[in-house]
């Protein structure tokens, strides 16, 4: 891999998603394409933006019941992206039948907790423990479930890193330490994240909203 920051391209606009992508594609490792791109253009879309040949990280965060998440997995099996996401919360069971319905070339990452949540927000939703501890006990479950590794933010990646050296981080949320923080509430810049254990980085807004994203991608990868 050329470059571990992934281009977070959320947006719903085709031709505005491909555009970009191709003024970064000489400094990025891949990119990943979400709901909103994934809901407007399909998997017709996520194959065109295949064509600029970078790894395609398909971030759908699928939580069902195993046997729909298998399914919903099996239909993108031609699309073979380079990462997949499931959220942990779906449980062992669900987690079990994603690995084993992705193309084998296929990282499933499992997201521990979303990067806009927070205490408060935990709490809001009935979970007693404070963030580090919730991340913890899920990437335990995913690494015991057999999937490739956990999406966490950069302040929880060192403790799944030791918990799981074995395991496939993905960090998002990272911005530059001049960036903006926007509605993201648990962020470290891109060389902190890497040196706690990151494989790779998700950054979408410092890159997307520059005046110049592909310098902007270049400066972040150089701080690595």
């Amino acid at each position: 891999m050329s470059s571990r920051i992934f281009a977070a391209l959320d947006t719903p606009d085709m031709a505005k998603a491909h555009a970009l992508a191709t003024k970064i594609r000489h400094h990025v490792g891949g990119i990943k394409l979400g709901l909103e791109f994934f809901m407007a253009n399909g998997r017709a879309g996520v194959r065109e933006m295949a064509e600029l040949d970078l790894p395609i990280f398909l971030d759908l965060k699928f939580h069902d019941i195993p046997n729909t998440v298998a399914k919903a997995i099996m239909a993108l099996r031609p699309l073979e992206p380079a990462i997949l996401t499931v959220h942990a919360a779906g449980g062992r069971a669900m987690l079990e039948d994603a690995k084993a319905a992705a193309p084998t070339g296929t990282k499933v990452v499992a997201v521990t907790m979303l990067t806009s949540l927070d205490d408060s927000d935990l709490r809001s939703i009935g979970y007693a423990g404070d963030p580090h501890e919730q991340v913890m006990r899920l990437t335990e479950l995913a690494m015991s479930a057999g999937v490739d590794g956990v999406v966490c933010s950069g302040a929880e990646v060192a403790a799944a890193k030791a918990l799981w050296p074995k395991g496939f981080f993905v960090v998002p949320g990272v911005r530059p330490a001049n960036g903006s923080v926007g509605d993201q509430k648990r962020v470290v810049t891109p060389r902190e994240a890497i040196d706690a254990g990151a494989s790779i980085l998700v950054v979408g807004r410092p890159i997307t909203q520059a005046e110049d994203p592909d310098q902007a991608a270049r400066d972040i990868g150089a701080t690595l």
